[in-house]
């Protein structure tokens, strides 16, 4: 069973394959209407089942158009769809829905969700996102990165504000791919230690660093993402804008990162908070490329699940 649980429990050379698939399929479709089938069919009539209990516009659609293009039918479920761990327990939903399709993607909120499902399913999983780590999202990330820089071997990013679910899928990368990464934001919002000692453990220089202008010197990539949650509450709000206001990535910031730098967030992005609009809109920024890259890393995730 070929599951895509997160980074860090994939194998490295795993990975490197799945970023050079996605860079070939990318390529291979250079020119071609979005919804022209690839040349390659390598999920020809499978069922791809698409879970969502927390909303979704990237995920949703990368997804669904990347099954599609590659030959899957494919099959959109929301929390309200499902009797997900409320009638019935995620062991038993994984056992039913593994009768009825050939791949399950999940964008849920508890990481102990996405776990017992693949634990209790007989087809493979991905991770669409949990409250702990978006792999899929830094997948698409290194390959936006390569496209534009080269290998990020031995390069230096810096995340800028949260340590959260995102930032720790980075870290994860960090020891995987081989770049060193620096966190620069509140103590309050550090990513987990369990996350930076087994980078740390596995090569990576991982720093923390709470002068962002310093963490930012000299920067490969810069990253941030969003302060807020759609879920948090106005008083938690501002106590995060007020904790993280030092940490927004402007123009003032980038011109401490190298003079080849690139940004990336990785949407939906509050403009003028965690970033300005001047260094979205800006030449170093890579975003709508990072979001395009979603379509092609998780296709070949996809593609790593069902065919290697």
């Amino acid at each position: 069973m070929t599951h895509f649980l997160d980074i860090n429990k994939t194998d490295a050379a795993d990975l490197r394959a799945i970023i050079d698939q996605a860079a070939a399929m990318k390529q291979a479709r250079a020119g071609r209407p979005r919804g022209a089938p690839d040349d390659e069919q390598p999920l020809a009539g499978r069922m791809v089942a698409l879970i969502f209990e927390k909303p979704s516009t990237r995920t949703r659609v990368s997804f669904d158009a990347g099954a599609r293009q590659m030959g899957a039918q494919t099959m959109v479920l929301s929390g309200a769809d499902m009797q997900l761990g409320h009638g019935e327990t995620i062991a038993d939903t994984a056992r039913v829905l593994s009768r009825y399709v050939d791949l399950i993607m999940m964008r849920t909120f508890e990481e102990d969700t996405i776990l017992e499902m693949a634990e209790h399913a007989s087809v493979p999983v991905i991770n669409g996102l949990t409250n702990r780590t978006h792999p899929c999202q830094i997948m698409a990330d290194i390959l936006t990165y390569e496209e534009h820089r080269g290998p990020i071997r031995g390069r230096r990013v810096v995340w800028c504000g949260d340590g959260n679910n995102v930032c720790a899928s980075f870290i994860h990368a960090a020891g995987q791919f081989g770049f060193d990464l620096t966190f620069t934001g509140p103590a309050q919002l550090d990513p987990e230690q369990v996350f930076v000692d087994e980078a740390r453990a596995k090569g990576a220089d991982i720093r923390i660093e709470r002068d962002a202008a310093r963490a930012v010197e000299g920067a490969d990539l810069v990253v941030t993402d969003t302060w807020v949650s759609m879920h948090d509450s106005q008083s938690s709000r501002e106590r995060r804008h007020n904790l993280l206001r030092p940490y927004q990535v402007n123009d003032d910031l980038m011109s401490h990162a190298a003079p080849d730098a690139l940004f990336m967030h990785c949407l939906p992005a509050h403009r003028d908070e965690e970033v300005t609009s001047s260094v979205m809109d800006g030449p170093q920024s890579v975003i709508f490329d990072e979001a395009e890259n979603r379509l092609h890393a998780q296709k070949a995730i996809m593609r790593y699940c069902l065919v290697v």
